[in-house]
């Protein structure tokens, strides 16, 4: 079976809601998009550029344990980096704003 290919972010966002279900995987990634913006301007703030480092891990890290533990799929990073990395902080909005539930 051939696997849909999106070529807006549009388009792949609800693809991207359907492999976030999970209650718990939606607060890792919560909580894991959340530190990376907090991060940024920590990193700023107390003149310790190292810590940019750490978003990659602390993002993908968390979000990341909620497709292996919860969702039990394959993350779309792999696949859409940029649709999935937008999306990423999308969610984090709407979850922020109530228009998604966690």
């Amino acid at each position: 079976m051939e696997q849909k290919r999106y070529t807006s972010l549009k388009q792949f966002y609800p693809f991207y809601l359907d492999q976030h279900r999970n209650s718990r995987s939606r607060i890792l990634h919560f909580i894991g998009t959340g530190l990376v913006i907090l991060l940024i301007p920590a990193s700023l703030l107390l003149n310790k550029l190292w810590l940019l480092l750490l978003i990659p891990f602390v993002g993908y890290g968390f979000a990341w344990m909620g497709h292996y533990f919860f969702e039990k799929n394959k993350p779309a990073t792999f696949q859409y980096p940029g649709y999935s990395l937008a999306s990423d902080f999308i969610l984090f909005w709407d979850l922020l704003r109530g228009k998604q539930k966690f």
